[in-house]
């Protein structure tokens, strides 16, 4: 099936439901029916069509989440166009920079972003169409450019191995690269991420992050049965808690960051949470501690996914009975060592611990996390070198380091990338940020290796605190040699006002080395 197949499902099955639920209108939230949705798709994907556009050219949509935007990514699927996400939260250079690498041949815009297609024009130039979503600018509007077309289905062949989207990687780590997924790729995560969260009724989908990412792809399995989607264009604490109980809503994903900082709302006690089946968690580690006051609070709905942009996901899964002893749901909560765990391999995923010659290693060895699966990306696109390097020994390596235990669960110590060597001893920053996350005070941390002239690198905790708490970093740093003992717990902690962070709520850690490395000629010790 091609992605857009399971959209068409949901209409299928509730032509006249409600399909996506604007909720950042100034006069209250607005609903769309399935067969509105649908209509519009028709007509735009023959207006790209009509208009020259070809089969596997590069589409693109820059917008907050937006009813006419989920519309337009599913139209220039419908028309065979390869869809590029645009996170509306990176920079506008960065996003001009990505147009123009992947080749991008026609962009949607709302009207919010009308400054950029002036940068577009002259940096990305081979974009031929600008089409306004809710307005007349650029090269007209999306109400002119559908103009005299039908909302009639136009059938066309495909190859499951045919690409259908092209997404570039996080950049936490370097210069982002260009992804390719196929129809099989994303037909397959669609499958196992409805295998892995069966739903007692028609689901209700929170999408407050990016539709772009992880938060858009599960959109599609949510539209598989008919369900609803509600969009929020960014996560606010507020909103978010007052959106769960007014719709009903029963899944949402957000990343730890966000959860946090939800649980730290004054107001979090008095939300009614009942309809939530599934809160969906993942993008980077979570602390136990928080985990467990997340559980308390929210109730036992927590659900790990683990994945990435070259995989899709889920690649292992941790559903919400999976955190309790004995798996007895409202029963006691699993020990701390193995809330960290990401989970089992998922239906339809290989997964395997590899060591750096490419042998794969034993239970309880840490290596790098590799998978083979249907998911894995086709090729990064033109660069042959890095997609060869990426499928190195016949798995794709992940770039996370890990191990497997003796019952199948993954646990994630660390990006490789990430790992500190400090004194000659291997320290995992994750586990260090889950000591410091474990003090009240401590809203958010990221713990990195600084340059030192007796250990090498020295282990560093940046904090960022709750509203209103104080603290002094000689009892931070007691607190952690109290949970992880002196080898591990940072010689220096450093409290700043906000921790940089993604347009997708991850740490940029990357961001934070800069600072303290610089002068160096490298950045080990």
């Amino acid at each position: 099936m091609r992605w857009i197949d399971y959209f068409d499902r949901g209409w299928e099955i509730n032509p006249d439901g409600p399909c996506l639920i604007d909720d950042d209108g100034e006069g209250g939230p607005t609903t769309h029916s399935y067969s509105e949705i649908r209509d519009l798709t028709l007509r735009i994907a023959g207006g790209l069509m009509d208009a020259g556009f070809a089969r596997e050219q590069h589409g693109a949509v820059l917008s907050f989440n937006h009813p006419l935007s989920v519309a337009a990514t599913l139209a220039i699927m419908r028309a065979g166009l390869v869809w590029v996400p645009l996170n509306p939260r990176n920079g506008l250079p960065e996003n001009a920079a990505l147009l123009d690498s992947f080749d991008c041949d026609v962009l949607f815009f709302h009207s919010d972003f009308a400054e950029a297609v002036a940068l577009f024009r002259d940096s990305a130039p081979r974009i031929r169409r600008f089409i306004c979503l809710d307005a007349d600018l650029g090269d007209g509007s999306l109400d002119d450019f559908i103009a005299g077309q039908a909302a009639v289905a136009r059938p066309f062949d495909y190859d499951p191995t045919d690409p259908v989207m092209m997404a570039g990687t996080g950049g936490t780590t370097g210069e982002p690269k260009g992804v390719i997924q196929t129809h099989r790729a994303t037909n397959l995560q669609t499958l196992i991420i409805m295998a892995t969260m069966p739903f007692r009724k028609r689901p209700i989908y929170l999408a407050v992050a990016p539709l772009t990412h992880a938060t858009g792809y599960i959109t599609y399995p949510m539209f598989a049965q008919g369900g609803a989607v509600v969009l929020q264009r960014a996560p606010n604490v507020g909103r978010v808690l007052e959106a769960i109980p007014r719709h009903g809503v029963s899944c949402t994903f957000l990343p730890p960051t966000v959860i946090y900082a939800l649980l730290a709302d004054p107001g979090v006690a008095d939300v009614d949470f009942s309809s939530l089946e599934y809160f969906i968690y993942g993008a980077s580690p979570m602390s136990p501690v928080r985990l467990r006051e997340a559980f308390q609070v929210m109730g036992p709905v927590f659900l790990q996914m683990f994945g990435q942009t070259e995989t899709l996901f889920p690649l292992t899964w941790l559903a919400p009975e999976d955190h309790f002893v004995d798996r007895k749901i409202d029963g006691e909560l699993m020990p701390d060592d193995m809330l960290r765990t990401c989970g089992r391999a998922a239906p339809g995923v290989h997964m395997a611990i590899m060591g750096p010659d490419g042998a794969l290693l034993p239970d309880g060895e840490v290596g790098e996390i590799v998978c083979r699966t249907e998911m894995v990306m086709k090729a990064y696109y033109k660069n042959p070198e890095a997609t060869e390097e990426a499928n190195a020994h016949g798995w794709l390596h992940t770039g996370d380091l890990g191990y497997r235990d003796g019952d199948g669960y993954y646990f994630i110590v660390d990006r490789s990338k990430d790992m500190i060597i400090s004194g000659g001893f291997n320290v995992y920053s994750t586990e260090v940020e889950a000591a410091v996350l474990s003090h009240p005070a401590v809203q958010e941390c990221a713990v990195v290796g600084v340059p030192d002239e007796k250990w090498g690198e020295a282990i560093k905790a940046v904090v960022e605190l709750k509203p209103g708490q104080s603290l002094d970093t000689d009892e931070l740093i007691a607190h952690c040699k109290a949970e992880i003992g002196s080898v591990k717990a940072p010689k220096t902690v450093d409290i700043i006002d906000e921790i940089p962070r993604s347009p997708v709520g991850k740490v940029l850690k990357r961001e934070l080395r800069d600072k303290y490395w610089a002068g160096h000629d490298r950045r080990v010790g």
